[in-house]
């Protein structure tokens, strides 16, 4: 819930207000139901609300603790926020409020940085001491939630989106190499603390960062799994993993039903969300409302998956809305979610998203969402061959599986000027997989993954998307103790049976067999993938204009070529070249960009 920003000053200069409230107005959509602005000293602090818990003004942020004499604002939920604050009313705190922002503030009071570990949550917030002039920002275990930085030698500010920092103005934005090296080989995602752009930064997840009033930095990397097999596990069979993990996922999804108001789910008919409306209706959850998009069928493709939602709204009996978009209304919904991205995202089902939140959004202002259980259960057709590299040779396989190009592909796409000079998404990638604790290729796979790509693609989509409505989007395969058992899960139990093998195990317990065997799916969007008019008109008007050429980051014969035939050209994990090409321009052109 919400949107936070803020300023802070190294200099001894007093904080830009007025860039401040630029920054938090920027950030309105992601908190319609309130607004305040804080300042002292050299800090400054703004906030967007969206009421979820406490929808009292008692809730209200920036929100000071005069006894603490610490300020700060928040964005999330901490779901375990009531037994947080029964265990500080025990240690002698006192609360005016019923808010988790109150518990954030005590909990830091009473813990320090390592509060961070006591949350079971999604959050990003900021807490500034006013006797010392130390800001503390923090970001949850999977980075669900985003804080954007920008720097200079005098100030840093932050902000829940970059669109935010941008219209405060004074922004370096040059594109950073190292960006686009990895935006154009990793399926367009860029992974902390780079962002497209030179002069804003992302604080990593699982990240506590304390800044001290002269500007020097300390971060803390306060959670990361083994992705090893434990002592403890070593006599599970294997149908007491699927046991605990559908235990595990029970809680997940029960936390994640706190809320003081209705809470739905985005039912799409697959095996992750379909379990998720399953487990709530075993806990005797009633009058659930569940959310589906389809879209008109292009080049023969079908767009929707009505099927198989309809069926697990009937068979669990939840008050189910489907929308189907009709392809004419797709290329004008994709300026809006344009707009809406912090970063420029390629894969097709951002457009799903932001329609689907806008209807969802008149119905609910909380729902529970199944991202994550691909990367955290090997659910994607690409793993079982990672999964038969020698551990010594996982980043090479990595690289030959899941990169979209090579480094001399790259080469022939972008000037020289914008190109890296070594090819650091290899690099990063074997950096990655040198580090200790992954037992085999798979855990070294599915950890970056989970904690690198996924944060910076499907999890940052499902925020962008839904917070533009005022949307909370709840991720219970996200949660960080079921996490923690998938990553301890012998790897041969998540690649069972195609993919996910231990989820369908637990599925086949709550699910109808229809929908636990069915072929794997997703959003499809095919006015996008397969260039329907509007779209690709839209896509020739950005590479064509005058900002493009000025910009001169691709080379002009390779954009001509993928002009000549839209069609014809694809990653090697299939994406459409040419929308990864242009959505990059859009993206760039829709937020101002030179």
């Amino acid at each position: 819930m919400c949107g936070l920003a803020g300023e802070i000053r190294f200099d001894g200069e007093r904080p830009d207000i007025a860039a401040v409230e630029r920054m938090t107005d920027r950030l309105a959509p992601r908190g319609p139901d309130g607004r305040g602005v804080w300042s002292q000293g050299p800090v400054a602090l703004g906030h967007r609300r969206l009421k979820i818990i406490d929808l009292s003004e008692n809730g209200a942020q920036p929100m000071a603790d005069p006894r603490a004499r610490i300020t700060g604002v928040f964005n999330g939920c901490v779901y375990n926020y009531r037994e947080l604050r029964e265990e500080l009313r025990a240690l002698g705190h006192q609360f005016f409020s019923d808010s988790d922002t109150e518990v954030v503030l005590k909990a830091y009071q009473q813990w320090g940085t390592d509060c961070v570990q006591r949350f079971y949550g999604m959050f990003a917030f900021a807490i500034v001491e006013l006797d010392t002039g130390r800001t503390v920002l923090g970001r949850d275990r999977l980075g669900i939630k985003p804080l954007y930085l920008a720097q200079t030698p005098d100030r840093l500010r932050f902000a829940s989106s970059l669109p935010a920092l941008l219209a405060a103005g004074d922004v370096d934005t040059s594109l950073d190499p190292v960006a686009l090296h990895q935006y154009f080989s990793w399926h367009a995602t860029v992974a902390a603390p780079h962002t497209i752009l030179n002069g804003v930064r992302k604080l990593p997840p699982a990240t506590v960062r304390v800044v001290d009033a002269d500007g020097t930095e300390h971060d803390h990397l306060y959670w990361q799994p083994s992705y090893t097999r434990r002592p403890e596990h070593a006599a599970l069979s294997a149908e007491d993993w699927t046991d605990a993990v559908l235990d595990a996922l029970r809680t997940a999804v029960r936390r994640r039903m706190v809320a003081d108001v209705p809470v739905g789910v985005l039912l799409s008919g697959g095996l992750d969300s379909s379990l998720i409306v399953a487990l709530l209706a075993e806990q005797g959850q009633q009058d659930l409302a569940t959310f589906s998009v389809g879209f008109e069928a292009e080049g023969g493709e079908e767009g929707d998956e009505f099927h198989y939602s309809d069926l697990v709204a009937r068979h669990f009996d939840t008050r189910h809305h489907q929308l189907m978009v009709p392809s004419d209304r797709v290329s004008g919904a994709l300026e809006s979610a344009v707009r809406a991205m912090s970063e420029p995202m390629m894969s097709h089902d951002v457009v799903a998203f932001h329609l689907l939140s806008e209807q969802v959004a008149k119905e609910v202002k909380v729902v529970q969402s199944g991202q994550g259980a691909d990367e955290v259960f090997a659910g994607y057709h690409w793993y079982p061959a990672m999964a038969g590299a020698p551990r010594q040779q996982a980043a090479e396989a990595y690289v030959d599986t899941y990169f979209d190009r090579s480094h001399s592909e790259l080469a022939g796409i972008l000037q020289p000027g914008f190109l890296a000079e070594r090819d650091a998404s290899a690099d990063f990638v074997r950096a990655h997989m040198a580090a200790p604790g992954a037992e085999t290729s798979l855990d070294a796979d599915l950890r970056l993954d989970t904690h690198v790509m996924m944060v910076d693609d499907p999890v940052k989509r499902v925020d962008n998307m839904t917070m533009d409505w005022g949307l909370e989007a709840r991720v219970p395969f996200l949660d960080h103790e079921l996490v923690e058992l998938a990553a301890a899960c012998p790897p041969g139990l998540k690649l069972a049976d195609g993919g996910k093998g231990i989820l369908k195990a637990a599925g086949r317990k709550v699910l109808p067999a229809e929908v636990v065997d069915r072929p794997k799916g997703y959003f499809p969007v095919p006015a996008i993938k397969h260039m329907a008019g509007p779209v690709l008109q839209r896509v020739r008007d950005a590479l064509t204009a005058p900002e493009a050429r000025e910009r001169g980051v691709f080379r002009q014969s390779y954009v001509a070529e993928l002009l000549e035939a839209p069609n014809a050209h694809r990653t090697r994990r299939g994406a459409n070249t040419l929308w990864q090409v242009a959505l990059l321009e859009i993206w760039l052109q829709t937020h101002g960009i030179r």
